[in-house]
C-alpha cells in the first residue's frame, strides 16, 4: 500500500496508537491504512520500543512522507513490550479518543468513520470494536455487508473469550484505566476486561473493518503458543478475581471454558498435524 498525504477534510477527533518492535518492513502499509481513511484520524504516534536495529529510522523516514506533525514517532529508552508501548503512546495522545494498531497490521478504509458514527449516535459507549479477518497483504479490503449493526458487549460475553482484537478497538482516551505492563500476553484482553466489568459500556460493529497479515495467535500450529497463550489467560482470570472485577462463581465458569477451549484447539493441532504428515 503506498503512502500517501492526508487529505485537508474533517476527520475523526482520534488519536492512533502504534507500537513498534524491529517492523521496518510493515509499519509504511499501517500508517497508509490510516492515512486512507475516509474520516481521517488527527494524530498517529509510532512508539518504538527500543528495536536496536534500523526500526527508528525507518519510523522517521514513514513521517517525513507525511504532513508535519501528522505522525508523531515517540523512542522508548528501553524495551518494554506492548502493554508499555501503547502506554507511552497514549500519554502522547491529544485526541478525545484513542485507536490501537498494531504495525503489521492494517485497516479497511470505512473503519474510522463507522466507528465514530457508532460513538457519535451513543455518547455513553466508551469503547466500540469490529471483527478482524486474516488477509494476504495488498488484497484489498473486505465488503461490508450490510446492513452495519451495533451489538452491545456484556459482562457475560466477556467471561467467554476476548471479544475485542487490538486493532480493531478505538476508547476514550479519558478512561481511568492503562495496560498492564507486567502482562505481555493476553494484556489487551485484560484492559478490555477491566474496562467491561468496572461496568462501562462496550459495543462492537459487525463488520471486518481491519486486517492480520499473518496466520493469528496460535495458528501456526505450535503447540508451546497455545500453552503460554492459556497460562496468560489463566494469569488475566486471576487478576480480575484478585481485583474483585468477577465474582468466584463466574471466574470459575470462565475457567471451564477456557478448559474447554483448549482441549479443542489441541484436537485440531493433532488433526491438522496427522493431516500434514498424510499428505507429505
Amino acid at each position: 500500500m503506498k503512502p500517501h498525504p492526508p487529505p485537508d477534510s474533517a476527520g475523526a477527533p482520534v488519536s492512533v496508537v502504534i507500537p513498534c518492535y524491529r517492523c521496518a518492513d510493515t509499519i509504511a502499509d499501517s500508517v497508509a491504512s490510516a492515512a486512507a481513511q475516509t474520516r481521517l484520524p488527527a494524530q498517529v504516534i509510532l512508539v518504538d520500543d527500543a528495536s536496536g536495529d534500523g526500526t527508528l529510522d525507518a519510523l522517521h523516514t514513514v513521517a517525513a512522507t507525511y504532513p508535519p506533525g501528522w505522525v508523531v514517532v515517540v523512542a522508548a529508552p528501553v524495551n518494554g513490550g506492548p502493554s508499555r508501548a501503547r502506554n507511552l503512546g497514549w500519554e502522547h495522545a491529544t485526541q478525545p479518543y484513542i485507536a490501537f494498531l498494531d504495525a503489521d497490521d492494517t485497516w479497511a478504509p470505512r473503519k474510522m468513520e463507522l466507528q465514530m458514527d457508532a460513538l457519535e449516535a451513543d455518547p455513553g459507549l466508551v469503547l466500540i470494536a469490529h471483527r478482524m479477518a486474516v488477509r494476504e497483504r495488498g488484497a484489498g479490503p473486505v465488503p461490508l455487508r450490510p446492513p452495519v449493526r451495533v451489538t452491545a458487549i456484556g459482562r457475560r460475553r466477556f467471561l467467554l473469550n476476548n471479544p475485542f482484537p487490538t486493532a480493531s478497538v478505538v476508547l476514550r482516551r479519558d478512561l481511568p484505566f492503562r495496560f498492564n505492563e507486567r502482562f505481555r500476553r493476553v494484556e489487551d484482553f485484560l484492559l478490555w476486561a477491566e474496562i467491561g466489568f468496572s461496568g462501562y459500556r462496550c459495543a462492537k460493529l459487525n463488520q471486518v473493518l481491519a486486517y492480520w497479515h499473518k496466520p493469528t495467535y496460535g495458528a501456526g500450529g505450535l503447540t508451546a503458543d497455545l500453552d503460554a497463550m492459556h497460562r496468560a489467560g489463566r494469569e488475566v482470570r486471576h487478576e480480575l478475581l484478585r481485583r474483585g472485577l468477577v465474582t468466584p462463581a463466574e471466574h470459575w465458569f470462565a475457567r471451564s471454558v477456557g478448559i474447554v477451549r483448549r482441549t479443542r484447539r489441541r484436537l485440531l493441532l493433532a488433526m491438522r498435524s496427522r493431516q500434514t504428515g498424510v499428505a507429505s
